[in-house]
């Protein structure tokens, strides 16, 4: 492992914390990564190490690896899966960032430091006494807003002087299952649409043959990522477009993921095809009883037996049939969110600035940086600025 000596803190020999810069070192972390997340309050898909180790070799751009890993009596207690922007003043960043793995356009929703419970006061004070003698800037998003060991961190480096700055900035739409069956579920939406999905679903079965089916092999899964790809653009092309699956890069990832998400079992990857075509598709995963709905696409040769709704129906009364407890729809407030969901949960950023004058200029330069895109955003035209 490629990785920089343990501090040890406040003459704590027990308590060390320790930077791994490579990814060699992030690879032989898997197992413990994996039962240290079990044993957290923070245990979801998006902090797997399969899901930010794959990010890592596809998304990671300019950022170098800087994961911090809290060891107490030699166990692994906590780790802050991060890596550190390079300052830019070209891109108005006087100091390096350190910032979540999983961060960017790839959509990566509750990311934050993954802790044992039990050991939240010792990872706490030992990240932020390691953070306080770094010089840099820390910006964290996609965290869930409220208590969480991410906010606890950049509270403890505010009682040492360091600015803080939180900011809310979406939410997520979910749907609670627990104790739920399908007919139940649909008791709790509205009359109208309720009325509309099952007009909807009988006229599918009155004028074609209609199958769903699910992602069970790799081949079925290289096809179908790659439909649900070219049903989402082609759906967005003539809407200004859309940042799921917009680079080369994002589409590499999803590729390589979604086969690693088939073979841990947590793929949901549906298409519904009707007399045999493919119409609509839904890429999801099942992961600790809770479904997360990724994306979708569907022809819009069927917009008028509204596919995607109906899709959308039947990965819900699936995810029901297999035991889960939530259907997340994750971050975004789209209209059609809110006709399966009542209930929402918030989204924020933290930015968390060093003491003294070069926090000032560090958070001044940040602040012109987005005035200067919320400016261009009103004066120049749709698609021009992104």
């Amino acid at each position: 492992m490629t990785a920089t000596p343990p501090k040890t803190l406040g003459g704590r020999p027990s308590v060390t914390v320790e930077t791994i810069g490579e990814a060699p070192g992030f690879a032989v972390l898997r197992q413990e990564w994996d039962e240290l997340l079990q044993s957290s309050d923070s245990d979801g898909l998006f902090l797997t190490w399969e899901w930010l180790y794959t990010w890592w070799k596809h998304l990671a751009g300019d950022r170098r690896l800087s994961i911090l890993a809290v060891r107490c009596e030699g166990e692994l207690a906590a780790l802050a899966p991060c890596g550190l922007r390079p300052r830019s003043l070209f891109h108005w960043r006087p100091l390096p960032v350190l910032e979540f793995l999983g961060s960017g356009s790839v959509g990566s929703d509750y990311l934050d430091i993954i802790v044992r419970r039990g050991r939240e006061p010792e990872a706490r004070q030992a990240l932020a006494s390691h953070l306080a003698g770094e010089r840099l800037m820390i910006g964290w998003t996609q965290l869930k807003r409220g208590a969480s060991p991410a906010a606890g961190v950049a509270s403890a480096l505010g009682e040492n002087g360091w600015g803080i700055a939180e900011t809310g900035t979406n939410i997520c739409p979910f749907i609670p299952l627990a104790g739920k069956s399908w007919e139940s579920y649909l008791a709790t939406l509205s009359a109208e649409h309720r009325y509309n999905f099952h007009r909807k679903w009988k006229r599918l079965n009155r004028d074609y043959t209609v199958q769903f089916d699910q992602v069970r092999s790799p081949a079925q899964c290289s096809e179908s990522i790659d439909l649900v790809i070219a049903q989402h653009n082609l759906r967005w092309r003539d809407r200004g477009g859309s940042d799921a699956f917009h680079t080369p890069d994002l589409v590499e990832f999803h590729r390589e993921f979604s086969q690693v998400a088939l073979e841990r079992g947590w793929l949901r990857l549906y298409v519904l095809r009707l007399d045999g075509k493919p119409a609509a598709c839904l890429y999801g995963f099942l992961y600790r009883r809770t479904f997360y709905f990724y994306q979708s696409g569907f022809d819009a040769t069927y917009d008028k037996h509204s596919a995607g709704l109906v899709t959308m129906g039947l990965a819900i009364k699936s995810a029901i049939e297999e035991g889960a407890e939530e259907y997340d729809l994750l971050h975004g407030n789209e209209a059609y969110k809110s006709h399966w969901s009542r209930d929402s949960r918030e989204l924020g950023r933290l930015e968390v600035y060093p003491p003294r004058g070069l926090g000032w200029i560090c958070r001044s330069s940040v602040e012109l940086e987005r005035a200067s895109r919320r400016f261009a955003r009103r004066v120049l035209p749709k698609g021009v600025f992104a």
